[in-house]
């Protein structure tokens, strides 16, 4: 069944646009068909990676924005990624709430699956209780915990914010980080992440044997994560 993702985390930093892309790659790699949507207007990190996938909206105009329904509308089994830049929780809640947005994919039976990305800030956390509160058992969520912005996240372990929303049914993942030296080549080659794993990057930028391997193994580890988020039932593995 497709679903809406939202991927959020309000601050800007946190690794929003990594998991994006990396749920992109995800869909791409279990054949599942998706489209992006990039509410970041100056660095767009699903147009700029996966172009052919992604269209860009505007937070604040409503007709941009309903845009993502209509997607569901004319195709029923694709997936939607919306990659969320920083500070456009106001602007998303108020859309959502004046046209009724979660009623209508209600009856469109696609679930609305809300992503918290966190670093092991106490902002992260507050951000959280305030993402629970908006949506209550409205939406699914997945918290994750963005080990390449942080280690110990024992504030988030111990808070209210971690409880509320597993009272919620959230689910709790920990993004492994990949080592910054790998990371910034692929960024600086506006690589993705296949090109990056495969050895296919743009010229002058290719990763040696070991960086690939290290991009295979994220990826591998990241996925089965995924996997028990998306639909399992319905993938199609193939090989990275």
């Amino acid at each position: 069944m497709a679903a809406i993702n939202f991927i959020g985390g309000e601050k800007g930093g946190v690794g929003k646009s990594v998991v994006s892309r990396l749920l992109a790659q995800y869909h791409i790699d279990r054949h599942l068909p998706f489209i992006g949507y990039d509410t970041d207007r100056s660095h767009g990190s699903l147009l700029r990676f996966y172009g052919d996938f992604a269209a860009s909206t505007v937070i604040d105009d409503y007709a941009s924005l309903d845009q993502i329904v209509a997607a569901i509308g004319e195709r029923p089994d694709r997936h939607v990624v919306v990659d969320l830049a920083a500070q456009t929780f106001p602007a998303l809640t108020r859309w959502i709430a004046d046209s009724g947005v979660i009623e209508v994919l209600t009856e469109m039976q696609t679930p609305v699956r809300y992503w918290h990305v966190m670093d092991d800030s106490v902002d992260s956390v507050d951000m959280l209780t305030k993402l629970v509160q908006t949506f209550g058992n409205s939406v699914s969520y997945v918290v994750v915990l963005n080990q390449g912005r942080g280690s110990g996240f024992l504030g988030f372990t111990a808070s209210q914010a971690r409880k509320d929303a597993l009272a919620n049914g959230a689910q709790i993942i920990q993004l492994r980080g990949l080592h910054d030296g790998t990371m910034s080549k692929i960024d600086r080659g506006n690589t993705n992440f296949w090109a990056a794993a495969s050895g296919t990057p743009a010229p002058g930028h290719a990763l040696g044997i070991l960086e690939r391997h290290r991009v295979r193994l994220w990826l591998q580890k990241t996925y089965e994560d995924f996997d028990r988020i998306i639909a399992p039932a319905t993938l199609t593995t193939a090989s990275l």
